[in-house]
């Protein structure tokens, strides 16, 4: 009980009054994996203890910080031999490589983003396997919720800043908190926070992506335009599940707009379609995607 009440009194805002929202349209992006960007202090997401001898992270070798004191010891235990079976082997499965609903908090390491506001809800597309989230603003989350990939989510705007509240977040198959298979439960709270800043103010963030990520070889558009001195979008998200996690923790994802990638300075949304190729040549089993085994009419 003390747990919650904490976690609603630092993150249950009033709606504002009605005033212009903040324009979100547009592609962003954020190509650094794997993707969140951890704080400089307090409780935040986990790194990649697999280095190069510059520094720089292996992204293909995802060995979490099981010893991040948010992790509980059973967690702690599953991302150890998560990071143990990546160095061994080619990795572990996860909703992304495996073509399966990518569920949250994971959808938000990126890498592109569009948002639309309807008014009375939001639709958000992702880039990875252009998967849709649909948010219902100012509204409450019913008292029975049925649990789905996404979940429920409210939202609504605190003056600069849009607030989205997710709970019912149903485990997927190969459902995670992140790309280094920290495991979740049915009672995931996700609270998401957007507001637009300035190019100094973005800097930082921009600097932890680096820090913590890379930017990969293949980073095919929309990749981020690091020389744009204009409006930012940053994302401040807050994870909790008292099944996993010791306590409340966030970190961010700071998007910028999306590079033009041809010579007449479009910005295309490039088809990214998992499901399409599922073999990997011999290298690894082929992708255990989602299929309906009798029909739904």
């Amino acid at each position: 009980m003390k747990r919650h009440l904490l976690v609603a009194a630092a993150l249950t805002v009033l709606a504002a009054p009605a005033s212009a929202a903040p324009d979100f349209s547009g592609i962003w992006a954020h190509p650094w994996l794997p993707g969140f960007e951890a704080l400089p202090s307090g409780p935040t997401a986990l790194v990649n203890l697999s280095r190069r001898p510059n520094g720089v992270q292996i992204q293909t070798r995802l060995v979490g910080d099981y010893k991040n004191p948010i992790l509980k010891p059973e967690a702690a235990e599953t991302v150890r031999k998560m990071g143990e079976e990546s160095k061994a082997h080619f990795g572990f499965h996860n909703p992304r490589n495996q073509c399966w609903p990518n569920g949250l908090p994971f959808i938000l390491s990126g890498n592109g983003l569009q948002i639309f506001d309807r008014g009375d809800h939001l639709t958000m597309i992702y880039r990875v396997d252009h998967q849709v989230r649909r948010v219902r603003m100012n509204a409450s989350h019913p008292a029975k919720l049925t649990p789905a990939y996404y979940g429920d989510s409210v939202g609504h705007y605190d003056g600069d800043t849009l607030v989205i509240d997710t709970v019912g977040i149903k485990p997927g198959p190969f459902a995670m908190i992140d790309w280094f298979g920290t495991p979740q439960t049915p009672a995931l709270h996700v609270v998401e926070r957007y507001r637009l800043i300035d190019y100094d103010q973005a800097k930082e963030g921009i600097d932890r992506a680096f820090r913590d990520n890379t930017l990969p070889a293949f980073n095919n558009p929309p990749s981020v335009n690091l020389n744009d001195h204009g409006k930012w979008l940053q994302l401040l998200f807050t994870v909790d599940d008292p099944n996993v996690f010791t306590t409340p923790w966030s970190a961010t994802v700071t998007y910028g707009r999306a590079a033009a990638p041809d010579v007449k300075g479009a910005v295309n949304w490039p088809e990214d379609v998992c499901a399409e190729n599922p073999h990997k040549y011999g290298t690894e089993e082929d992708v255990q995607l989602p299929t309906a085994k009798t029909a739904d009419f």
